[in-house]
């Protein structure tokens, strides 16, 4: 082929860039096998990879290293910057009881339960296990699989096929989607099994646990380890061409704390195997099941954790960057009572021989305790320390009480206002970045350090105005932040510009519905190096894309980044960043946002390479999966539609029809708080109630209740809503609602791609009766004192508690939501016998659903308009609707409530040109609106 030949052609010319953490030889044999001119070249490129970099003056060096990718629905790269991959461990019959008797019994919705718990908790994989002599592996392994591969937030992370059994390896190979791992593969059954196995794999396109595991049997020193994982590697690289980058090594986590001598180098050994496997066996991952190390302290929580986070800290350091954990079961190293770590500490790293009975001896004094965390007393003795100790320690813990005291004071130790700002206020902020890169602090921490850095600037202020004729400035750059013309949600925005004036950035938030001229005329007048543009709605992307090439049509160069919900490195890569010269990237979350603007304010031009070599691929494997997609006709997809019989199904008639509307208390709505997304705000993982043994979950979790409390003594917000229940009939797609005098129609649209099974076509409207049926709908919100008291504290230089409330805000508006949907389905009837708790109903075990415009069943954010229309809704609750579709005040929600007992929520997916056009002409739209509008779904380039 001729890109084989471009290739080759490249690596004459130069050859470090072209050939450095490829796979050529299977690369090349694969393609052109028996050109002989090129297997020749292919065996020098082997050598170019094997042998040190040449090429020290390199004008062409490698744009970025080549990290292990693995993918479910959503691709997972392995970076160095993530600290540790983590693969769930729960979904394993043979290391969770709860799970394995799930299994037997054949309660596999329970068990896909779990599987969705684990991602939620944080996994970035997960590891699944059906090896159990009472059931058939190979066929429970693919049935589980097949039910996986129809829960989109299950199989967005990676599959790890786990089993001691090949068959069922195979199997499990053949139903997964994206690329999965298989957990394991050894040499204990010899080199010739091992290299068919590993061949097989490879060709199934999958990465591989290696074992280390040979004929002798497990390696348990560090000789051992380190040796069979050379020879496999020599095995798989050398002689099979597998790409390093898609082995993981699984040197043995062994107990440690049994009493048994031979024992106390287990975790040691494990750690020095695993800094020299990464030295010396370029590509490859490390990889463990971490709960083996403290499995002698079963049933002591409390000194398991402890362990999982002192060998984890010096595993992570050694080089090991994946690991088979329990998400739910990992403490932060740095929270660990001290005294709990020096014991666990001096028996992990082998410090003596009595460190076993001295651990032994704690944890039987934890269990005396009932298990119970040591209570730190305060103490007042960093009081004590000099004025730079003492401000560094305050930015560190988050402490606000004596800044402007301290402040002063270094003010006249040192002089100049500047010199305390330069001096220990950024020292303190360099320590508080340090930690979060570590991984030791978490962004609520961060954010209260912010606060108190605002704090003390704001108390320098006036005298820094005094000096500004010195023209001297602190600032590493200037970032100008804005939430784009029709977009009001900016907390994902007012965490960046946090964390980047935490790194010395000089950060200008021109807040929210800010349009494209706004934009471009504060960013030249303020002297901005950075423009970064925030949106959570889709519409908000179409606007991103004028912003960029609005900024190119005047000549601005600045690097732009966008960020928000709806906003990914696919849809900036093909939409966006074609149309700027500058960089235009994608930011994920706050904790990647300082490491990109340094990289690109620091004049690193093989980052600023790096990027548009990785956009490039992007766009080209996102239009060869657009040539790659199946979709059915239009009409094909609606004759597969979900069908219910309607002759012999009454639709439930409710109590009432028409609108209501219903004014809830702050303390009414408390108990249908769904908490886990409050976490994700803070970029806190884990399920609620368990995420709390995390302390500092507990401590944001805590602030809230306390501003709970606050809201409801002083009766701060007023949250409003309307509901209602109209006469509804389904014509084809779409679904007619009577009103007083008139009618009302919502548009829906229906999965289009071809199924692989029996799967239906899903449409909304394929829960609504022809005729005699009824459709709900709602509208609720907070109200605006959620932004004005998040506003109050803004000028106070508190951005902590403002995200505090703004966050506590949007759990409320969701809680009203759900306080409505209980109040809709108990109107219609079956509600009354449900019988639901508040968790059993976050968690939809109710029937019905209550999709919302602009989500994944119906993505086109218009159709909020006939929504609005029927209820009255800007009348009856204050919200109003941007150009753009936006919920104005920021924390409301509105959606339609389907009551048939079969209803479910489900992805649209993408839709091919001829529903587009089908859709246009039923909403009375140009084809170019409607393809505006659904833009995120279109299966075509439009």
């Amino acid at each position: 082929p001729d890109h084989i030949r471009a290739m080759a052609q490249a690596v004459k010319q130069h050859p470090p860039r072209a050939i450095r953490g490829i796979s050529i030889r299977g690369h090349i044999r694969g393609h052109i096998r028996g050109q002989s001119d090129i297997l020749t070249l292919s065996e020098k490129i082997l050598k170019y990879r094997t042998d040190p970099y040449p090429y020290p003056d390199d004008p062409y060096p490698d744009p970025y290293p080549d990290y292990p990718h693995f993918s479910g629905l959503e691709p997972l790269e392995i970076t160095p910057e993530m600290n540790l991959a983590m693969v769930g461990e729960r979904s394993n019959i043979t290391g969770s009881p709860k799970f394995a008797r799930l299994i037997r019994e054949g309660d596999l919705e329970a068990a896909l339960q779990i599987a969705r718990q684990q991602v939620e908790n944080g996994a970035n994989l997960i590891d699944i296990n059906m090896d159990e002599g009472l059931i058939d592996s190979k066929a429970m392994m693919v049935k589980f699989l097949n039910l996986v591969a129809s829960e989109p937030d299950i199989c967005r992370v990676p599959i790890m096929i786990d089993s001691s059994k090949w068959d069922v390896i195979e199997a499990g190979l053949k139903c997964i989607q994206g690329k999965g791992i298989v957990n394991s593969i050894s040499m204990k059954e010899g080199e010739e099994l091992f290299r068919e196995h590993a061949r097989k794999i490879q060709r199934y396109g999958a990465g591989m646990v290696v074992m280390a595991f040979d004929e002798k049997g497990q390696a348990d020193t560090t000789e051992r380890r380190v040796d069979i994982c050379t020879r496999a590697y020599h095995i798989l690289v050398d002689e099979l061409g597998i790409d390093p980058t898609d082995i993981i090594f699984d040197p043995n986590v062994f107990p440690i704390g049994t009493g048994m001598e031979e024992h106390r180098i287990n975790a040691v050994s494990f750690i020095e195997a695993t800094r020299i496997i990464r030295d010396t066996l370029p590509g490859v991952s490390v990889s463990g099941g971490i709960s083996n190390v403290s499995f002698s302290f079963r049933g002591n929580n409390r000194v398991r954790e402890a362990i999982h986070a002192s060998f984890l800290y010096h595993a992570i350091e050694a080089g090991l960057n994946m690991a088979i954990v329990n998400p739910g079961m990992l403490e932060v190293y740095d929270e660990v009572d001290p005294e709990l770590m020096k014991a666990v500490e001096d028996v992990v790293l082998n410090r003596d021989a009595d460190a076993t009975e001295r651990l032994i001896d704690f944890a039987e004094q934890i269990k005396a305790e009932g298990g119970g965390t040591k209570k730190e007393t305060e103490t007042q003795a960093w009081r004590n320390s000099t004025v730079e100790e003492r401000l560094e320690h305050a930015l560190v813990k988050g402490i606000i009480d004596h800044i402007d005291k301290d402040t002063e004071e270094a003010r006249q130790k040192l002089g100049k206002p500047l010199l305390v700002i330069e001096g220990p206020l950024m020292a303190g902020m360099d320590v508080v970045g340090d930690l979060f890169g570590a991984g030791k602090m978490f962004l609520p921490q961060v954010v209260k350090s912010a606060r108190v850095m605002k704090k003390a600037v704001a108390y320098l202020q006036p005298y820094l105005e005094a000096e500004k004729q010195s023209g001297e400035s602190t600032s590493a750059g200037k970032v100008l932040l804005a939430t784009v013309k029709g977009d009001v949600h900016d907390i994902g925005k007012n965490i960046v510009g946090v964390v980047l004036a935490c790194n010395n950035f000089e950060v200008k938030d021109i807040g929210v519905m800010v349009p494209c001229e706004t934009i471009l005329k504060e960013a030249r007048e303020w002297g901005a190096d950075i423009v970064g543009l925030s949106g959570l709605i889709t519409p908000s992307l179409d606007e991103m894309v004028h912003v960029a090439k609005e900024m190119k049509r005047e000549g601005m160069e600045l690097p732009l980044l966008v960020g928000g919900a709806t906003t990914s490195k696919k849809h900036t890569a093909v939409k966006i960043e074609p149309h700027y010269d500058a960089p235009a990237i994608q930011v994920l979350d706050a904790s990647r946002a300082v490491g990109v603007v340094q990289s690109l304010l620091s004049g690193d031009t093989d980052y600023r390479r790096a990027i548009t070599i990785e956009y490039e691929a992007i766009r080209k494997e996102h239009l060869s999966g657009q040539k790659a997609r199946e979709f059915q006709p239009l009409e094909k997809a609606r004759a597969n539609a979900f069908s219910t019989d309607w002759k012999n199904y009454p639709p439930p008639t409710p109590t009432f029809t028409g609108i209501r509307a219903v004014e809830a208390t702050v303390e009414e709505l408390v108990p249908y708080i769904d908490w886990m997304p409050y976490f994700r705000t803070w970029e806190l993982n884990g399920k609620f109630p368990a995420i709390l043994d995390n302390p500092e979950a507990r401590s944001v979790y805590d602030d809230a209740q306390v501003l709970l409390q606050k809201i409801i003594d002083e009766k701060i917000f007023q949250p409003r809503g309307v509901y209602g229940f109209f006469p509804a009939a389904r014509i084809g797609d779409d679904v007619r609602i009577q009103l007083d005098g008139r009618s009302e129609t919502f548009h829906f649209l229906r999965q289009q791609m071809v199924k692989k099974d029996d799967t239906p076509n899903r449409s909304l409207a394929d829960f609504i009766a022809p005729k005699d049926d009824y459709i709900g709908a709602f509208a609720v919100t907070t109200g605006p004192a959620v932004v004005e008291m998040a506003d109050t504290f803004k000028a106070d230089h508190d951005d902590y508690n403002a995200i505090l409330v703004q966050a506590v805000g949007d759990r409320l508006a969701e809680a009203f939501a759900e306080y409505i949907h209980k109040l809709a389905r108990d109107a219609w009837g079956f509600g009354t016998t449900e019988n639901l708790s508040a968790e059993e109903m976050i968690k939809e075990k109710y029937r019905g659903i209550r999709p919302a415009p602009g989500y994944p069943a119906c993505p086109d954010h218009t159709e909020k308009i006939p929504l609005f229309q029927a209820l009255e809704a800007t009348a009856r609750t204050g919200i109003e609707l941007t150009e753009s579709m936006a919920m104005n005040p920021p924390s409301s929600v509105s959606g339609l409530i389907f009551s048939h007992p079969e209803a479910r929520y489900f992805p649209l997916g993408r839709i091919d040109r001829d529903q587009v056009a089908d859709y246009a002409e039923r909403k009375r739209w140009t084809l170019e609106e409607a393809e505006k509008w659904l833009a995120p779904n279109l299966g075509y380039g439009a």
